[in-house]
């Protein structure tokens, strides 16, 4: 149950003094529904009401403030034309201008023969100075009272900035003195002051350099926000292992057979991940890991090794893949070094339907078949195992964690659950996407994997291209064409899959095919299958390709508009070729002349090949904004902080709740209480409720 000290915090923003119906609509659309939400709503910028000046000294279109006395009213006779105030100070008159304006709640704000404070922004019409809705009306007294620098806040149509002020300044008035809940000496060392002090200096700006998201305020409330979730994945990672698992231990015996059809042995960064792996099945705890590998690196191999040892030990595997084209691939591989081994293998997805369909699961129910590849048609209700006991994930961000559950819930008990990400992560958006995982890494390509030679060039020598193009035809090697789209587009200056496979098709006839995704199934399989056999050359395509289309021939990828794609999807796209032992090249084609940032992207990919490096670089330059879109089943939605700015603070934070839970595990100490706090404010229930249960 949440604290009642933060009771005041978590109503509704309903409640608030002058928020009717709409407005408590427009606060729940811009921040969030409670008054917590708008503690997390940050100023954009400030008002500096601290300019006096007189009605003739005023400088235009610069906000001033006047001191004024009222001296008439002048309706206006015609609905379109403005109701005036006249007024003036010893330098002269000025007409304050309202449209659509009220003449009763006018004459109570501007009483006639008083004094009033008036701010805004004036201007000459017809040789007189005027103000048109003044943006502060305020009494002698009031004026007194009143800031000399407010906030400004990033509002939403509708909402008035002067409602949204005074709402975000009574949830931050209501906000408690609470417990501390960071180490003194990090404090002291960091310069920070405590959480009610950093928050009430946020929303008090004194000036513009009080708004720079590295200000010691805001760091102290980022790192609160990447502790409470830092310390919400520990908590999640420690009842993981509670989780009463199985025991899966294997003498090595399938595993043998299988890697003894390959032709090259194992790198050692995939027997360093195997090792990681074993261990973890081979304890009783459930296994939760993350396999981490750049394009090409055997992931999948090792993922079958672990699917062999679960096999062996009595088991049932299950390997699970967001597309169908990705889950036929897995098939693919697996299936010859599966047979090998002696195990039965399948694959299921929406396409394998009637009595085929009805065999498979017979089988798999029956414990006959050992391993199942998919899609997520693996969750469906129909599909029940005889004894799951692992169950292989590939890129998880593509999945949401409930459907990981889904599937490892299958078994008699809770299966151990490997993820594969072939997207290379940087360690801080590794800690806050899969803070509740051991990670593995494979550094390492596989032996006889030659580099691949990047180069951009402009579009304008798109003939250059297509000569070696057929120079590739020639040597019998495959050729990838990524374009940006589908179709054309009148809006966007990009060459369509299907404009550049008619113009190839013109230049080398059958030797060219089409892929991409409002194809059906049948048709991209055919594509593929044609391309893959040498019955087709050019496979033209979107990024539909990005992954699962491994064809060892493919020496070259050409990327129309690579300046428009990612870093790391770039990254991704020149890993369909140099799958082979042929030397490879990626030719990224880009339309000049070049930003700063797009130059950088594909500098970066010409000097490197190093997935890691380009992750990070990739980060630096595009920020954990994009990257979090990418990946947003897999990341949290932080309020106050922000991974483009504050990255630092996460492995630090990290640090702090492993130390923390190492010390008092189910945080009863003073500390440990006021860290309950925290994870209730920042809505982590569910991993006091973890503490709670055991």
């Amino acid at each position: 149950m949440r604290p009642q000290i933060l009771f005041p915090l978590f109503a509704d923003v309903a409640n608030l003094q002058g928020i009717g119906p709409r407005f408590a609509k427009l606060l729940a659309k811009l921040a969030g529904p409670r008054l917590v939400d708008l503690l997390w709503h940050t100023p954009v910028s400030i008002i500096d009401w601290r300019r006096q000046s007189t009605v003739a000294e005023a400088p235009p279109n610069e906000l001033v403030t006047l001191k004024l006395r009222v001296t008439e009213h002048i309706p206006s006779k015609v609905k379109s034309r403005p109701y005036k105030i006249r007024a003036s100070d010893d330098t002269g008159f000025i007409d304050l201008v309202f449209f659509r304006a009220y003449g009763d709640y006018l004459a109570k704000q501007l009483p006639t023969g008083e004094t009033r404070y008036v701010s805004g922004k004036i201007e000459i019409f017809q040789e007189r100075p005027q103000m048109t809705h003044p943006e502060r009306i305020l009494t002698e007294e009031a004026f007194a009272e009143a800031p000399a620098i407010e906030p400004v806040y990033g509002s939403t149509e509708g909402m008035p900035q002067r409602t949204l002020i005074r709402s975000v300044g009574t949830a931050v008035e209501r906000a408690p003195e609470l417990p501390e809940w960071q180490d003194e000496a990090w404090l002291k060392k960091q310069g920070w002051t405590d959480w009610h002090t950093s928050l009430k200096k946020l929303h008090t700006p004194q000036s513009a350099a009080d708004l720079d998201p590295t200000r010691p305020e805001r760091r102290r409330l980022a790192y609160d926000e990447f502790l409470a979730t830092q310390l919400a994945l520990s908590l999640a990672r420690a009842r993981m292992r509670k989780t009463k698992g199985r025991t899966l231990k294997a003498t090595g015996k399938l595993r043998a057979k299988a890697l003894a059809a390959l032709h090259f042995t194992l790198t050692k960064s995939q027997q360093d991940s195997l090792r990681e792996i074993d261990a973890d099945m081979a304890a009783p705890h459930r296994m939760l890991r993350l396999l981490q590998g750049d394009v090409g690196s055997g992931k999948t191999l090792v993922a079958l090794c672990a699917m062999l040892t679960a096999i062996e030990a009595g088991a049932q595997a299950a390997l699970m893949a967001p597309t169908e084209v990705l889950a036929r691939q897995h098939a693919a591989t697996l299936t010859p070094l599966a047979a090998a081994a002696g195990v039965p293998l399948a694959l299921l997805t929406g396409r394998e339907r009637g009595k085929e369909r009805d065999a498979i699961l017979e089988r798999l129910r029956s414990g006959e078949l050992k391993i199942l590849v998919g899609t997520h048609a693996l969750i469906s209700d129909v599909v029940v195992f005889d004894d799951l006991g692992l169950v292989v994930v590939d890129e998880q961000h593509r999945f949401g964690v409930h459907q990981r559950l889904a599937l490892s819930g299958k078994g008699n008990v809770p299966a151990d659950i490997l993820v594969m990400t072939a997207t290379p992560i940087p360690r801080t958006l590794a800690l806050t996407a899969y803070g509740d995982m051991d990670m593995s890494r494979i550094t390492e390509k596989p032996a006889g994997r030659k580099p691949i030679t990047t180069r951009a060039i402009p579009l304008t020598r798109l003939e250059e291209v297509i000569d070696g193009v057929e120079r590739a035809i020639k040597r019998d090697e495959r050729v990838f064409w990524v374009c940006p789209l589908v179709e054309e587009n009148e809006d966007l200056d990009l060459t369509a899959a299907e404009q550049r496979y008619d113009e190839l098709k013109a230049i080398f006839g059958e030797r060219v095919r089409l892929i991409h995704g409002k194809m059906k199934s049948a048709e991209k399989d055919e594509a593929i299958a044609d391309f893959r056999a040498g019955k087709a050359h050019v496979l033209v395509a979107t990024t539909v390709i990005e992954v699962g289309v491994d064809v060892p021939d493919a020496t070259v990828i050409v990327i129309e508009h690579a300046e428009r794609f990612g870093l790391a999807q770039l990254h991704q796209l020149r890993g369909r070729v140099g799958r082979g032992s042929k030397p490879s090249t990626c030719l990224l084609l880009y339309q000049a002349p070049l930003g700063e940032t797009a130059r950088a992207r594909l500098d970066c990919l010409r000097n490197t090949d190093d997935g890691f490096i380009i992750a990070e670089e990739d980060l630096r330059l595009r920020g954990a904004g994009e990257l979090l879109g990418q990946r947003q089943s897999g990341l949290p939605d932080f309020r106050i902080a922000d991974l483009d700015i504050h990255s630092d603070l996460v492995p630090a934070a990290r640090d702090d709740a492993k130390l923390i839970l190492s010390r008092d595990p189910e945080l009863k100490t003073p500390r440990g209480e006021a860290l309950r706090i925290l994870l209730y404010l920042f809505e982590q229930d569910e991993a006091v409720r973890t503490i709670k249960s055991g």
